[in-house]
């Protein structure tokens, strides 16, 4: 009878326990989904943009007085004369397709047009000179109110609120889309452009932080793979056991858990301060996140081959090979899923790092595109995760929503090392 009631208490505990289990993954998946819900939410809207089209005629008297079509004496004209151009062009355009802008001031009529298109208008320009005196369909962003708008951000009643917008303006811009003056499509400026000031939220993109952290992973991988790799063969393989291979054992233990923002002290005081390395540049993040990530490599490269059989030793040292070549030629290659996948995780964490770049000045605000290899190391840039620091630090909502896209974009680098070191996992494994 007193077994029976232990046996029963024993799978009372048991079933209880298995039930705790199912709730804690539902509870963890449930938090997984919202997560991914709420950015997706606020995020998605960033891959689309409203644009506005229209004729533009580009008057030498404006810009081009001397008639040369010489770029270098075009570019005295300033934004503001190109702005003037865009105001009667859009004024001219409205009018010829009968949309009515009775009412609203000429001042917030242009309101609708983002701060940047003058200055897109001028690069157009002065890219192909031969454009000048000619009627051009010119296409531009919306102001970041109007994007809102048609994004569901902003409504008429936030809009008599807001001193950025009126609700004329709404109205005109849904006159303006039923002409066909007004689309919202992709916006390939997001992935592609770079960042733009905080009056210019629309026209804000990634394609700065996306280099930049390619750049940084390269430096990363070029310097922490083999690193790691071979001080793992030697501790694990080569070294004698004693104090001092005990001392570095338990200091790459400690390394791995030290915040990270240590680490963006050190690159300030080792490679700027004391180098004189250029803040905001890749080779510096990069160094920084190298050695930040080589006690991860090390770590997960020792263990995948402390998994490796000894009889698999045993027996290549059997056969008369040498230590290098037992090393090299058996245990390494079976160990190889293993570190590739340390190797890319420890690259994914890097990837999301944000407090050792904002320490090494990788905040700043970077409008220039990085050269290519090995001079673009050195070229200011940004990286994704400090490109959505800034975005979450600026007051327009658009930002929030640009933010929002940039961590979609983050998750999408993630998600995909992460699957690629499934893959080299799986295609390298061997079974013994």
């Amino acid at each position: 009878m007193i077994r029976a009631d232990r046996t029963r208490r024993r799978n009372a505990a048991e079933t209880r326990f298995r039930i705790y289990g199912v709730v804690a993954i539902v509870i963890s998946l449930a938090a997984l989904v919202f997560l991914v819900l709420s950015i997706l939410s606020n995020g998605l809207g960033a891959f689309s943009q409203t644009f506005i089209a229209f004729d533009v005629y580009l008057d030498p008297a404006v810009i081009d007085k001397n008639g040369n079509r010489n770029p270098e004496e075009m570019k005295k004209v300033t934004t503001i004369g190109y702005g003037n151009l865009l105001k009667k062009a859009l004024a001219a355009d409205l009018e010829a397709r009968g949309v009515s802008t009775e009412g609203i001031p000429p001042k917030e009529v242009d309101g609708l047009l983002s701060k940047d298109a003058p200055a897109q208008l001028r690069d157009k320009v002065l890219a192909d000179p031969g454009l000048v005196g000619q009627t051009i369909r010119f296409e531009t962003y919306a102001n970041g109110r109007i994007d809102g708008y048609f994004k569901g951000r902003v409504t008429m009643e936030s809009a008599r609120l807001d001193s950025n917008v009126s609700p004329e303006q709404l109205e005109l811009a849904d006159r303006m889309r039923a002409a066909g003056i007004v689309s919202v499509r992709f916006n390939w400026g997001f992935l592609f452009g770079p960042d733009a000031s905080e009056l210019r939220p629309e026209a804000a993109g990634l394609g700065i932080a996306i280099i930049g952290s390619a750049y940084m992973m390269m430096i990363v991988l070029v310097l922490a793979l083999p690193i790691g790799v071979a001080a793992s063969i030697y501790l694990e393989e080569f070294a004698r056991q004693n104090a001092f291979t005990d001392v570095i054992e338990v200091n790459i233990a400690n390394l791995a858990a030290v915040p990270s923002i240590v680490f963006g002290i050190l690159g300030l005081a080792l490679f700027i301060n004391f180098l004189g390395l250029p803040q905001s540049a890749p080779i510096v993040g990069g160094l920084v996140l190298t050695l930040m990530t080589l006690p991860t490599i090390i770590i997960a490269t020792r263990a995948s081959l402390k998994a490796v059989p000894p009889s698999i030793r045993e027996a290549a040292l059997g056969v008369g090979a040498s230590k290098m070549q037992t090393v090299f030629h058996h245990v390494l290659p079976l160990a190889m899923p293993g570190i590739l996948t340390g190797t890319i995780i420890g690259l994914a964490q890097a990837l999301g790092e944000t407090a050792p770049l904002l320490l090494i000045g990788m905040v700043a605000f970077v409008r220039d595109f990085p050269g290519p290899p090995p001079e673009g190391f050195f070229d200011p840039a940004a990286a994704l995760p400090v490109q959505v620091y800034n975005w979450t630090q600026r007051a327009d909502p658009a930002f929030v929503e640009r933010a929002s896209g940039a961590i979609i974009v983050l998750l999408v680098f993630l998600l995909s090392m992460n699957i690629i070191a499934i893959i080299l996992r799986r295609r390298f494994e061997r079974r013994w």
